[in-house]
């Protein structure tokens, strides 16, 4: 709720009494006017974006107060940034808590095996418990397990799909007291005990090197003498891994400066906005990521800024400094490695560096999901005036003398990367776009950022209005919340690169999922924030598919899932196919760049290639067989109803672009398929209330997201009683946080609920829908980066975090448009 506190005052007496109150007010509105007004979100975000750069550049708040917790990265990975103003003497924390080293108590598989017992048969009576006597149907062995895992060292293959464990250790000691870690990593379902006690238990879902606080109860549990970790793990296909540890902070005796209060967070498209308290002073803080798509110039530039303005709010003057702290974290890997680094400082006519990276600089040495970045170098920069740089005891440290303080005082810093090299592209090492030619330094990147801060700061605010108001007149408010949240996450999983023939590589990264890259149905989801802001860089998602078909290094005649894992796009990693699915994609997404860009030379382009996938769909696309869909997470499924949909508007996709081009004979041909394909779907999936989900049962449901397609690009292929029922139906099935993705179980995927809202003509109609997205940011505990899966009968997600498929929230204003 939005408050306003109004003070009538009469005379100069009155404002002097009430000076304290209005101080504040008024640099609240000098802020407000220096970087252009807007209205204030009210969402509360599970997480608060900071740095937002790329995959590996991405660093997040995850309470509800800056300084409550560390920084970390989307992996849960703490990237030590902490803020800190001193006023008058006194220091006043406002970002960040200062790194606490952590000690191992029980090692995981990454560093060295562990001794354990598993058994791969579903043990009898509590065998959890700290007392469990085995039989000898549990093996002696050594931890961790896994079998295909990219992500991780695993000690053991293990390739069926149950397996439990038991972890016996001593100690010699109690940790009550201790903030005590649980150390993991899953892949898929797992629930593990300590002594007994559940600690943690995930759904069908992956997390490598993830970390969770243990509550008081479990460590309570760990007492002098014998003690267990139980684990089970169930992999549903595919990879595998269970792996998992114990650390713990001790965080001794030294005090922590006292906390800042702050008073507003507030998340728009590119800029997240901060207001504190510090004693006798007030802060704002803004994190500005200028992601503005229609310079790809400015989106490649690997810097952000860190924008402070600060002002009295008693009437007096007060001398105050600024400092920002980070560590080695940001251009490491995983801290249990401990990867040495070089710390330096330096500086050029207009600014200070501070500057980190390892020794050994392994560029594009490794690949995978929860792999962070050990090569290139992190930078902090800010004006040379009045700053001071550190660089020692693995700290970097930028503090900046602001003087006496009565008006508004305001200064920024900058962060940024320098990745040196960033995707292998078939055996090709591709520079970052920013320095595609290799002529360009990261220290020109940072001057240009500094040089035109004030331009782009302005740019930035007039977006943020913009697409704030644009999302509400398509949406309503609560959509366009949504939508500013979702921006910076779904550009900053994508790494922009250039071919060596020249084109637009703009590669996603699969993040919390399998870390593949250029992964054709996650281009899917994302591809409307695009198409509506930047069709060139919709083109740069599906470049590097088409090229994978017309070298000939894929033969099959449906596109690749991917092109290997991210950042080595050398071809496809992924352990299987998804024929029809990608198919469609990439037939649909094609068409939908020529459409919105009033041009089909990219559809010529590719035409041989396209022919190909739509005779592919033409064959097998009707009544799918038991294949993967973008779905994957819920398993196969034969007769998919919704994937039917998928490949029939694939094939009017085709007809469309071949009209365009002229080929009048293979239009009418595909268009006649597709008509007649709609009519035998209707009469196979009807079941009287709604539309099955597989074509042979007729009890089941679904979302028909895919439909949306049918609507946005105008050709009318299903009869309006496919999407009307469907509509009329779903609020039957509907749970507390929105409507569930199927029949077979109560999660969803929220992109796909606003397709599906969106097939709505009434406003009204969609928010209601949307409702259930918004309430369960707001409520859940789960502090991650905006998850795509979750429950809808709780506010828990179920799995993935980070990811660019939110970017089709934005597919209401790609309607609109």
């Amino acid at each position: 709720m939005r408050q306003i506190l109004i003070i009538f005052v009469t005379s100069i007496d009155d404002i002097m009494k009430n000076i304290h109150y209005l101080l504040p007010l008024l640099a609240a509105v000098s802020i407000v006017s220096c970087t252009g007004q807007h209205t204030a979100s009210e969402l509360r975000p599970s997480a608060y974006p900071l740095i937002t750069i790329d995959p590996y550049t991405s660093a997040w708040s995850t309470t509800d107060n800056l300084y409550d917790s560390e920084i970390q990265h989307w992996t849960g990975r703490n990237l030590p940034l902490v803020g800190t103003i001193d006023v008058d003497g006194t220091q006043y924390r406002f970002m960040g808590v200062t790194a606490k080293e952590k000690k191992v108590i029980l090692c995981t598989g990454e560093t060295e095996e562990w001794p354990c017992r598993y058994t791969y048969f579903l043990p009898k009576g509590d065998w959890m418990s700290r007392n469990y006597r085995t039989n000898p149907l549990w093996k002696k062995g050594v931890g961790s397990f896994g079998y295909l895992e990219p992500d991780v060292i695993f000690r053991t293959i293990w390739k069926s799909n149950h397996i439990w464990i038991r972890r016996e250790f001593t100690l010699d000691r109690s940790y009550e007291g201790k903030d005590v870690y649980l150390n993991f990593s899953h892949d898929d379902d797992a629930t593990i005990w300590v002594n007994g006690i559940k600690v943690a238990e995930w759904d069908n879902s992956y997390q490598c090197g993830g970390e969770m606080k243990l509550p008081k109860d479990a460590v309570a549990s760990l007492k002098p003498g014998k003690n267990v970790i139980a684990a089970t793990c169930w992999n549903r296909h595919g990879d595998g891994v269970i792996d998992f540890g114990l650390s713990f902070v001790d965080r001794g005796d030294a005090p922590e400066p006292q906390t800042a209060r702050q008073t507003s967070a507030d998340v728009q498209a590119t800029q997240t906005h901060y207001q504190f308290t510090c004693g006798p002073v007030d802060l704002s803080l803004t994190f500005t990521a200028p992601l503005l798509l229609d310079d790809l110039d400015l989106v490649s530039r690997p810097v952000n800024y860190i924008s402070y303005s600060v002002s009295s709010n008693d009437g007096g003057s007060h001398d105050v400094s600024i400092s920002f702290e980070a560590n080695g974290s940001w251009a490491t890997d995983r801290d249990r490695q401990n990867q040495s680094s070089e710390f330096s400082t330096e500086s050029d006519d207009k600014l200070v560096y501070v500057k980190t990276g390892t020794d050994t600089q392994q560029i594009l040495a490794k690949k995978g999901d929860a792999v962070c970045i050990d090569w290139g170098y992190f930078y902090m920069a800010a004006d040379k005036k009045d700053t001071e740089a550190s660089a020692q005891e693995r700290c970097l440290t930028l503090k900046t003398t602001l003087g006496k303080v009565k008006r508004p005082r305001s200064g920024m810093i900058m962060v940024g990367y320098d990745d040196v090299f960033s995707v292998e592209y078939f055996g090709d090492y591709l520079r970052p776009y920013w320095n595609r030619t290799g002529e360009q330094t990261i220290q020109q990147q940072f001057n240009l950022a500094a040089d035109n801060y004030g331009k782009i700061m302005k740019r930035c605010d007039r977006f943020d209005r913009k697409l704030m108001a644009d999302a509400e007149a398509a949406g309503g408010r609560e959509y366009a919340e949504l939508c500013a949240l979702a921006y910076r996450q779904a550009i900053a999983a994508h790494k922009l690169v250039e071919s060596p023939d020249g084109e637009l590589l703009w590669f996603s990264k699969e993040n919390n999922s399998n870390g593949s890259i250029g992964t054709v149905d996650v281009t899917y989801p994302s591809a409307p924030l695009f198409l509506l802001y930047n069709p060139e860089l919709a083109k740069g998602l599906l470049n590097h598919i088409f090229h994978y078909s017309e070298s000939g290094e894929w033969t099959n005649p449906f596109p690749a899932h991917d092109v290997g894992t991210y950042p080595v796009a050398n071809g496809q990693t992924y352990d299987g196919d998804m024929p029809v699915e990608e198919a469609g994609n990439m037939l649909i997404l094609t068409d939908a760049i020529c459409h919105f860009q009033k041009d089909y030379s990219y559809a010529e382009k590719h035409w041989n290639t396209l022919s190909v996938w739509a005779e592919y769909l033409k064959q097998f696309g009707l009544d799918p067989e038991n294949q993967l869909c973008t779905d994957d997470f819920a398993g196969r499924s034969a007769h998919n109803t919704n994937l039917s949909i998928k490949a029939i508007l694939a094939l009017k996709s085709f007809s469309d672009m071949a009209e365009h081009l002229g080929h009048a004979e293979v239009a009418s041909a595909f268009d006649s398929s597709a008509r007649e394909m709609a009519s035998e779907w209707v009469r196979m999936a009807d079941a009287g209330t709604h539309f099955s989900r597989t074509f042979d049962n007729p009890a089941s449901w679904s979302q028909k997201y895919n439909l949306v397609w049918d609507k946005i690009l105008g050709f009318n292929i299903f009869p309006e009683e496919v999407a009307k029922r469907e509509l009329e139906f779903y609020p039957s099935v509907e749970l507390e946080y929105g409507l569930p993705l199927d029949d077979r179980k109560s999660y969803t995927k929220t992109d796909w609920i606003v397709w599906t809202a969106t097939l709505s003509d009434s406003k009204e109609e969609f928010g209601h829908y949307i409702d259930g997205i918004y309430r369960f940011q707001n409520e859940t505990q789960d502090r991650v980066p905006m998850s795509d899966w979750v429950w809808t009968d709780k506010a828990e997600h179920v799995g993935f975090k980070a990811r660019s498929v939110v970017g089709g929230y934005f597919i209401k204003m790609l309607e609109n448009q």
